[in-house]
């Protein structure tokens, strides 16, 4: 029988080679992650929106016993939602791989990634910008750190500077985009630039046969978001999930975003409104982005994105990738995670392929 390629993030391995994308605003969280983790993949809770929002509380000064300022970094207010989200995760799943998505547009990045390395965190993955400090101190802590990459160039920057894996994420993922460039063209260009690390695709992995074309052209590992909405185990509302299993091919869209990047959305009320006025009216209570214009942006992100994922998807923004619409049920994550495993793995039996994993 054909096998699986072995995922291993130092001294990281999972059962299979599935990472469950980060995805913002509160849709996955810790009941995704620890489903995910147990199903025998690495489970993932994206920070967004998960800093500590009293701003008077005190400042924490250490990270796992380490004074902060001997890392340049100023003393930080712990992040305590973050924190018990991890808590519960690892709980959920005692033996499973819980990882932390943090973006580095966010305006609390450090105080994030501070906070997901003391609660323990098993890896940090890093995208929407570069900080090569932040290799040196996932290096210091021993933390695994994947680096979200869009070109050769970028992934092996990422290399030299330290990360444990790159994910190359292609213009057909959901969300905020780097590149437009489709997986298949973008993935063998970046398993040629690295040398000594794993290569994750993500954008536009469906099923099985994607998982093993992938594989195919030198992945280790793949990564996929928009299926995982689709389960009973997202931390999503539940009428967020319908609308993703009711999409239409057609309805997935681009838009433009606050912080000046192209992003993979489902069209929906909100988005037919942003087209026709081209600026939403709104104030700016997160203070979320750095690059973010506040009131002047075209509007505010943050706001339309949690209305959405707490189930009013008429006037709140839908995230998701190019294959929405064929999402059409939903499923346990146990039972998603197997079927996409044998299906991979029928795949590649029929095309002769053994990687020598599990």
């Amino acid at each position: 029988m054909s096998r699986l390629p072995e995922l291993k993030i130092k001294n990281l391995k999972p059962k299979y080679p599935i990472i469950q994308g980060g995805m913002g605003a509160r849709v996955s969280l810790h009941k995704l992650a620890a489903a995910v983790a147990n199903a025998g993949g690495i489970g993932v809770i994206s920070a967004v929106l998960l800093h500590e929002k009293d701003r008077s509380k005190p400042k924490k000064t250490t990270c796992k016993g380490i004074e902060v300022e001997s890392l340049g970094l100023k003393p930080y207010h712990y992040a305590w939602e973050l924190a018990e989200e991890i808590k519960k995760a690892k709980e959920l799943a005692p033996n499973g791989i819980i990882g932390v998505n943090i973006m580095y547009a966010l305006t609390h990045f450090y105080e994030l990634l501070m906070t997901a390395i003391d609660a323990g965190a098993d890896l940090i993955i890093q995208g929407a910008g570069f900080g090569k400090d932040v290799f040196k101190i996932c290096n210091l802590f021993d933390m695994p750190l994947i680096e979200i990459v869009a070109t050769p160039k970028g992934a092996m920057l990422s290399e030299r500077l330290g990360a444990a894996a790159v994910i190359v994420e292609s213009g057909e993922a959901g969300g905020h985009l780097g590149t437009m460039d489709s997986i298949w063209d973008a993935l063998p260009k970046i398993v040629k630039a690295v040398k000594n690390i794993p290569v994750i695709a993500a954008g536009g992995i469906f099923d099985g046969k994607d998982m093993a074309r992938a594989f195919e052209l030198g992945a280790k590992g793949i990564q996929i978001a928009t299926r995982f909405i689709a389960t009973y185990e997202c931390d999503a509302a539940p009428e967020f999930k319908d609308y993703i299993i009711k999409a239409k091919p057609e309805d997935s869209i681009y838009i433009k975003s606050p912080v000046g990047m192209p992003a993979h959305a489902v069209k929906n009320p909100f988005t037919e409104r942003l087209e026709k006025e081209g600026k939403i009216p709104h104030s700016c209570p997160y203070n979320c982005l750095k690059m973010c214009s506040g009131p002047d942006s075209i509007y505010c992100i943050a706001d339309v994105l949690l209305k959405s994922v707490n189930g009013d998807v008429e006037n709140g923004l839908v995230f998701a990738g190019s294959n929405v619409g064929r999402v059409n049920r939903i499923y346990h994550v146990d039972k998603l995670v197997k079927e996409l495993i044998e299906e991979c793995k029928s795949e590649l039996e029929k095309k002769n392929l053994n990687f020598g994993g599990d």
